[in-house]
This record gives structure tokens, C-alpha cells and sequence, in this order.
């Protein structure tokens, strides 16, 4: 596909980011054995989330249009989506928090369909090679969540039952690595970008990163 193309699909991705600027709170679907999950993740549908996973009929998460979420909940899906050894989907978009719940995930992919997708992951700065090719295998997936969250100044008295401590999101808005992709009449065409939040929703502004394929790197599995 020619940067024009490109370009133009970008465009088009940013019409549905602006349109979801006032992300709703997650909602949960089912299809089959697939559970949608609609929405930003928040605490509120996270009980209703793991009953469902814990209850072994949920293969697939399917993450539909999850534009983020806080640092809490990112990681509260992330593990259990890990204890229930189900595999995850982007449909549409997946930024920040859905991005490493969708991680957690041993097998972790696109879907089909002629829709855009989208998945946007929160960086601290621009990853170099080096960094790119490991930074969203295994372990480090989790290691790197911990880059976005800090101790809040106080527990809430639920968290000091528990022994833990409410983490604080600390990721910006609209800058990280953003993977795309898109279809043809030739098949999906991927694309790898690093935003550096300064393009606001104007994603075309992003710097296209060669080399970066997101089967190589372990971000798709199949």
C-alpha cells in the first residue's frame, strides 16, 4: 500500500478515535463462546468480567472499540485473563489499559472482517530496536505495565484490607506505538507508527516505523 493509502486509512481512524473521546465504561457480550468487551475498562464491570472467565465456557475475549481505561483495571483484567488461560482479540480499537489486558494472553490476535484495528500501547519514550523486539514478549509484558503505575498518596481502606495499594494511571494520552491493520482487496495490510502524543487524534502525524512487524515481535500470535 502506498503512504497515501496509509495515510488515508489513518484518517479514517481518526474519525472513529474522535468520535469515542467520551469513552462509555465497559460492557460485556456474548457470542458463543466469545465474551465482547465493549467500551473503557473500569472496576465496575471487573467482578461480572472474572465470574465469567472463571466459569470456563469464555475462549475468546474480544476486545471491541476499548479506547483505555486506568492502570488498576489494566492489570486486573491482564491477570484474569492469565488465570483462565482464554485467548484475546482486537476488534476495532484497543488502546492502553485494553492493550496489556489484551497481552496477557498466550495467543493474542486481529480480527477479521473489514474493519480497522487498532492497538495502541502507552511507551515512556521512543523504544529502540533492541527494545521493540522484546518489550511485548512474556514476562516483560507485565514489567512493562509497572512503567505507568505509581503508589497513590493514600490506600483506600477496601486496598488496606487487602494489603494493596490503589495504583495511580500514569500513561499519556495518545502516545505510544500504535499497530494497525487494515483491509484490502489483497489481504490485511500491517502497519507499525510511534505517536508521541504531540499529533493530539491526528494519528496520520505519527512516524511510520519500519521493520517493526507485529508478528515478530510477539504483539500477534496467529
Amino acid at each position: 500500500m502506498t503512504l497515501l493509502g496509509t495515510l488515508s486509512r489513518l484518517t479514517g481512524l481518526l474519525c472513529l478515535l474522535a468520535a469515542a473521546s467520551v469513552a462509555p465504561a465497559a460492557e460485556l457480550k456474548h457470542e458463543g463462546n466469545r465474551l465482547l468487551v465493549i467500551g473503557q475498562l473500569d472496576a465496575e464491570t471487573l467482578p461480572a468480567f472474572s465470574e465469567q472467565l472463571a466459569s470456563g465456557k469464555v475462549r475468546t475475549v474480544v476486545f471491541e472499540d476499548a479506547f483505555g481505561g486506568t492502570a488498576e483495571a489494566a492489570g486486573a483484567y491482564a491477570a484474569a485473563i492469565r488465570s483462565s488461560g482464554v485467548q484475546t482479540e482486537v476488534r476495532g480499537q484497543c488502546q492502553a489499559a485494553c492493550a496489556y489486558a489484551f497481552l496477557a494472553a498466550k495467543s493474542h490476535r486481529f480480527g477479521s472482517g473489514l474493519q480497522i484495528n487498532g492497538l495502541l500501547l502507552p511507551v515512556a519514550a521512543r523504544p529502540t530496536a533492541e527494545e521493540m523486539a522484546t518489550r511485548w514478549r512474556g514476562d516483560d509484558t507485565h514489567r512493562t505495565l509497572a512503567e505507568f503505575t505509581a503508589p497513590a498518596p493514600a490506600a483506600t481502606p477496601a486496598l488496606v484490607e487487602t494489603g494493596g495499594s490503589a495504583p495511580r494511571e500514569n500513561w499519556r494520552a495518545d502516545h505510544g506505538v500504535l499497530f494497525t491493520s487494515s483491509p484490502t482487496l489483497f489481504g490485511r495490510v500491517y502497519n507499525t507508527f510511534y505517536c508521541d502524543g504531540t499529533q493530539g487524534r491526528d494519528f496520520s502525524k505519527c512516524e511510520l516505523l519500519s521493520g517493526a512487524d507485529p508478528y515478530q515481535l510477539g504483539v500477534l500470535t496467529n
